[in-house]
């Protein structure tokens, strides 16, 4: 296997494998509360060892494209899980050490009641990424900043593999953060028809 696929090429591999096991039509009620008529469930594919690989690629590209000073990558655990492992080990593998933290959607009821798992050697107060699968209200995402932040992280960018486009992005923006996108819902389903 190529380890060192272009980012075009995983993106447009990544885009079919989310079409074909991710993307469903119907009627749905998203983690927000809200009824869609779409769902976009992205654990189906980045569990698959070559979907997880294309994200990781991508994600990496992104972040070397759009905010070079990353020092760790962190997402709230389950969702993100598969997100920030897939990047770290495209990162180690590409040279780059890329350490993880994993935000709990509880506080830890032991040990030392901890929100965040983070590796070893993430640098104290660490410039890092946030990342998600779905990027729709943007609540998931400003709860896991201000756990970061109250640990002393730096968090200013933020990291989607789909945005839905409805209004999130905006949202994200207005509190400060830029937030970037493997694919839009527009850009992703426009692949249907390549």
């Amino acid at each position: 296997m190529n380890l060192f696929i272009p980012f075009e090429d995983a993106r447009l591999e990544l885009g079919n494998m989310l079409l074909k096991y991710s993307y469903r039509s119907g009627s749905f009620t998203l983690t927000s509360g809200t009824t869609s008529d779409f769902y976009i469930d992205c654990r189906c594919t980045a569990l698959i060892p070559r979907g997880g690989f294309c994200i990781g690629t991508c994600f990496l590209h992104l972040i070397s494209k759009h905010c070079p000073n990353i020092q760790a990558i962190a997402g709230m655990t389950m969702g993100a899980d598969p997100l920030i492992t897939a990047t770290s080990m495209v990162a180690l593998v590409r040279g780059f050490d890329l350490p993880q933290i994993i935000i709990r959607k509880e506080a830890k009821g032991h040990g030392t009641g901890n929100y965040l798992e983070k590796a070893a050697t993430a640098p104290k107060n660490a410039n890092t990424i946030l990342v998600d699968d779905v990027l729709t209200t943007g609540g998931t995402i400003l709860k896991s900043a201000e756990r970061l932040r109250s640990q002393g992280f730096k968090v200013e960018h933020v990291m989607v593999i789909v945005d839905r486009e409805e209004g999130a992005r905006e949202t994200l923006k207005e509190e400060g953060f830029n937030v970037h996108s493997i694919f839009t819902r527009t850009e992703l389903l426009a692949l249907n028809t390549i």
